[in-house]
């Protein structure tokens, strides 16, 4: 775990120290104390001691003791996720077999073989080092297959997460924004998906104080401001509610929250609108208190009321009463009209219902008696445990298939007989064929959607029915894997795949097997990686086909020799030589880079996904056979490539050099106006003397929309721009555009 603490000066003498950490253990025992029986308070103090004595001479970052970095994660689990006596054993020993001399066995004998198993899942597996992997996605992927033997080590790796992120403050920067990345990549969306919102949300919002800090400090500041009014206006919103609820006899609670600072900064970027624009900045939420018989039948009692008083906009009703998502989570979204024209979410739940969406999964077990709802978390754990047996997958395919998979939304759709399935967010029928069974999808030419015929990259939405048309002639292609996002289904198509190309590999393999004894060179499965390695190919299967469909020419194998252990292969650049191409770019000069004055020493490209220009945050990045590419923090590829490559992030910093312009895009939306181009162009040109490299505007009743490239030297430049054109009349909106991300 990262040794991190937000104290800057942290001043305690030992005698503190003790107190601090007793105090700390103390308020964590006042916490679980509803949930101890005989003997376990004398397990958890056994716990830890051992702790304690572990990591008695260990130091966080900011030089805080250790020890009290278990006893928070370990109070997270108790009072945030609810979590009992033995996760809270395994939260305070979460780190002693990874980074003390405390081993596994010793964890067994002194607790039993049900926490030694957790801890084992908890402690992060020494890896090889290989930079075609990720280990972050190695790692990730292991902590996944002890999940399903016990999800409860996914609750304390996201208390151990969200420890770590509530003390990431002095860590270096590079170290911040890997954290940070992983975080947004994986372990929000898990939290999410396993039912902890509250959790999510905390985890969504600190990523973006690290990534994004100024549009994050912009927004809490916008909060803040606007934090009476606010108040004001839910109270007013909410005043004739309680009338009409106490009326009713209901028991309730009501309240308004506001939305999460990442959720309105998400809202601002896919709508395209400002932070005033953002109507749903809060939401108003109802919780009752009613029997289990009776708490469908209220809510909707509920969603009377309501909407008898605001009118509601139909669209944007979501019951998941009716169809709880697979996390267990339950409730009514509706979006009324409120006072003075503005929408507001009103979500409508049970205490019940509240306690899964804040617990997750250690509500969810609470409630379970023999509910058959409750089987859809089974269901989801099943699906991954099918997942997670295919041992050939890439890890870092793995993690990203994952996140589709299993991370995302799901939708709920039928088969032909009426069975319910349950599928992510933008599956297609395809997908749909291979849940059923992989022979269906091997074979799937089409489908009937709601009885109409479709294609197999039909995209689905929830409620549709679907019949699957298959043919024996039909055989998996490469291109499937564009419209698939299920796991299995690309799983199972890649090993299609594989078996293809092997067979076909077989003849480039005999042909190079014939060059290579022509040669007098052993043909062994090492020389087979090692020519692999000098053409850049990923494996021995993939040289084969190569070789087999003609890729690779075997006749310039002539000028090879053997010197009784390699292969003495001709010189060739190889990347990553410095611009002279005589010496390596050793590891002193690949931890600063500084472009402008001395970017004649180290080569390197600007990433086309997000342009950046000197002034922006970025980092460098080691690309395979492309050299140092730079990227914003705020890129779109960003969380991807830090989350599941930190090891070739390169930390980089701008100079300031006005020789060198840099090529960016700005929007411009106005009304279309007689001589609006001439007033944009001779601002550009004329007063600021930027340079046009290209411009294109399009107006549709009497709204323009323009896109511009101009070369500027530096951020402060294009924010000068932008400050400049919002001035001139008509023109509504400037901003600067990325491309899209890569695939």
């Amino acid at each position: 775990m990262d040794k991190v603490l937000n104290i800057p000066q942290y001043e305690m003498n030992e005698e503190q120290e003790k107190k601090e950490i007793l105090r700390k253990y103390r308020a964590l025992l006042r916490a679980l104390k509803p949930k101890l029986k005989p003997g376990d308070k004398e397990h958890v103090r056994a716990a830890f001691e051992m702790a304690v004595e572990a990591h008695k001479d260990m130091r966080r970052k900011s030089g805080e003791p250790y020890i009290l970095h278990p006893i928070a994660v370990a109070t997270i689990c108790v009072e945030e996720i609810g979590l009992g006596v033995r996760s809270t054993i395994c939260a305070l020993l979460h780190d002693t077999v990874e980074d003390t001399d405390v081993t596994l066995e010793e964890i067994q004998r002194e607790f039993g073989s049900e926490i030694a198993k957790i801890v084992d899942g908890l402690t992060k597996i020494a890896n090889v080092i290989d930079t075609n992997l990720s280990k972050q996605a190695e790692n990730f992927r292991k902590i996944l297959l002890t999940l399903t033997d016990d999800p409860r080590v996914i609750l304390i790796k996201l208390a151990d997460r969200l420890h770590n992120m509530r003390t990431l403050e002095s860590m270096k920067r590079e170290k911040q924004l890997k954290i940070a990345s992983e975080t947004i990549y994986v372990y929000a969306p898990l939290a999410h998906r396993m039912g902890l919102y509250n959790i999510k949300t905390e985890l969504e919002d600190l990523a973006m104080k690290y990534m994004e800090p100024d549009s994050y400090k912009y927004i809490a500041q916008k909060l803040d401001n606007t934090k009476r009014e606010r108040t004001r206006y839910i109270n007013d919103f909410i005043r004739p509610l309680k009338e009409k609820l106490t009326k009713a006899n209901f028991k309730f609670e009501i309240y308004g929250r506001p939305k999460s600072i990442h959720s309105i900064w998400n809202k601002m970027k896919k709508k395209g609108v400002t932070f005033e624009e953002v109507y749903d900045l809060f939401a108003i939420r109802i919780i009752l208190d009613s029997p289990p018989e009776k708490e469908k039948e209220d809510c909707w009692k509920v969603y009377s009321l309501v909407t008898d008083e605001y009118i509601p906009a139909p669209e944007r009703l979501r019951d998941w009463l009716s169809n709880p998502k697979s996390n267990g989570y339950e409730a009514l979204h509706t979006t009324v009209m409120g006072p003075h024209g503005k929408w507001v979410e009103v979500q409508i739940r049970t205490q019940r219902m509240n306690d899964i969406a804040e617990k997750g999964l250690a509500a969810h077990w609470k409630y379970k008696e023999g509910n058959s709802e409750e089987n859809r978390f089974d269901k989801w754990f099943q699906q991954i445990r099918d997942v997670l047996s295919n041992p050939e997958a890439n890890s870092v395919d793995f993690l990203q298939d994952f996140k589709l998979s299993f991370l995302a939304e799901e939708i709920y759709v039928y088969t032909p007989k009426g069975d319910i399935k349950m599928l992510p967010v933008g599956s297609s029928a395809l997908d749909f064929a291979f849940s059923i069974h992989t022979k269906i999808g091997e074979s799937c030419i089409g489908a009937k959607v709601n009885h109409k015929l479709v294609p197999i990259s039909h995209k689905l939405r929830s409620g549709d029915q679907i019949e699957i048309i298959t043919s024996s002639k039909q055989k998996p292609k490469a291109e499937w894997l564009k419209f698939v996002v299920t796991t299995k289904a690309k799983t199972k198509i890649k090993d299609s795949l594989k078996e293809e190309k092997r067979k076909i590999g077989e003849e480039g393999k005999a042909a190079l097997v014939k060059k290579l004894e022509s040669l007098h060179i052993p043909a062994t499965q090492q020389q087979f990686e090692e020519i692999a390695s000098y053409f850049k190919i990923n494996s021995s299967l993939d040289l084969f086909y190569e070789i087999a469909i003609k890729k690779i020419d075997l006749t310039e194998m002539k000028s090879w020799s053997y010197n009784g252990d390699k292969i003495v292969f001709p010189k060739q650049d190889k990347p990553g030589l410095d611009d002279k191409g005589d010496k390596p770019l050793s590891k002193k000069d690949t931890e600063l880079i500084i472009f402008g004055e001395s970017s004649d020493k180290i080569m390197y490209s600007l990433a086309n996904c997000c342009k950046p220009i000197p002034g922006d945050d970025v980092f460098g990045f080691i690309t395979q056979g492309e050299g140092l590419k730079i990227h914003r923090t705020n890129c779109p590829n960003a969380a991807r490539l830090l989350a599941n490559y930190g090891h070739r992030v390169v930390k980089t910093k701008w100079v300031k050099n006005k020789e060198i312009s840099f090529l960016t895009g700005i929007k411009i939306i106005g009304l279309d106006d007689v001589g609006v181009i001439n007033k944009i162009t001779n601002l550009i040109s004329g007063t600021l003397k930027i340079n046009i490299n290209a411009l294109t505007i399009e107006a549709k009743e009497g709204v323009f929309e323009g896109n511009l490239k101009v070369y500027v030297h530096d951020k402060e430049e294009l924010e000068t721009l932008v400050e400049e054109l919002l001035k001139l009349p008509g023109i509504e909106k400037v901003e600067r555009f990325d491309s899209e991300p890569s695939p």
